[in-house]
């Protein structure tokens, strides 16, 4: 099994967004996403932005341009990254959404084979979000007709998504409603947990700080509480919008085995 490191771009954003407290200092995020090649498929975890809202300004509304300025993306949109591996979208067999936010489900639609993964909430939420979520929610990009596996939170906690312990799937919720993160247990690696957004940065992980964008603070901080628990047992913890670790993390072509 591979793990692949991908980044759709940079937002330009401000730190109170993702520490608490933080406002007005500069700073400038990845928009990370990940491809996993199992032996039964390919599984995208994420997928960036929509190549198509994300350069249309007039798609974007003014609280997101307020929040982040319109990014930088070099050759990052999924499709790319994938022909760059010689990957077809046909060959993707799973997406699996760790929240419903723009700069995490664009990919929605693009593969025709895949199953897409989602919490049943986070889909129930991204369809009618209250006003002050609005905003980093584009419908154009999820509101589609795809194959989609609804799972119910805690019930479906701990997912293996093949059956085999490879890729466990987490309900970490706080961020939103629905958001979930990724364990991939690697063969020739530590465990490495894919966190996205229920855990911003490593500020937020190792002085347990909860982030300026929140929808629910107490669940965010379970989620820490948890994520912090498995770092202590060897766990590998990629925080969704670092730029200093994501700096030091191998990035595709190359890969974690």
């Amino acid at each position: 099994m591979k793990l692949y490191v991908m980044q759709c771009g940079v937002l330009y954003s401000e730190k109170g967004v993702f520490v608490k407290g933080c406002d007005g200092i500069k700073f400038d995020v990845p928009v990370p996403y990940f491809l996993i090649q199992h032996e039964k498929g390919y599984v995208l975890f994420d997928s960036g932005h929509n190549k198509n809202t994300i350069t249309n300004t007039k798609s974007l509304n003014s609280v997101i341009l307020d929040s982040f300025c319109p990014a930088e993306f070099g050759d990052g949109f999924v499709l790319e990254s994938l022909k760059n591996l010689g990957v077809s979208p046909e060959e993707i067999v799973y997406h699996v959404c760790s929240h419903l936010h723009f700069d995490h489900a664009g990919g929605v639609g693009l593969f025709p084979n895949a199953t897409y993964v989602v919490q049943e909430e986070e889909l129930l939420f991204a369809n009618s979000p209250p006003p002050a979520m609005e905003a980093v929610y584009f419908r154009e990009d999820f509101d589609k007709e795809v194959k989609w596996l609804k799972l119910r939170g805690n019930k479906d906690n701990k997912y293996d998504l093949f059956g085999d312990g490879k890729l466990i799937i987490y309900y970490t919720p706080g961020h939103t409603p629905g958001t979930q993160s990724l364990l991939v247990n690697l063969e020739k690696s530590p465990p490495v947990l894919l966190a996205q957004d229920a855990c911003f940065t490593e500020e937020n992980l190792n002085e347990q700080k909860l982030p300026g964008a929140v929808n629910n603070g107490e669940q965010y901080m379970e989620t820490l509480k948890i994520f912090k628990k498995m770092q202590d047992n060897g766990v590998k913890i990629i925080t969704g919008h670092d730029p200093i670790p994501w700096q030091g993390l191998k990035k595709s072509p190359e890969f974690y085995a």
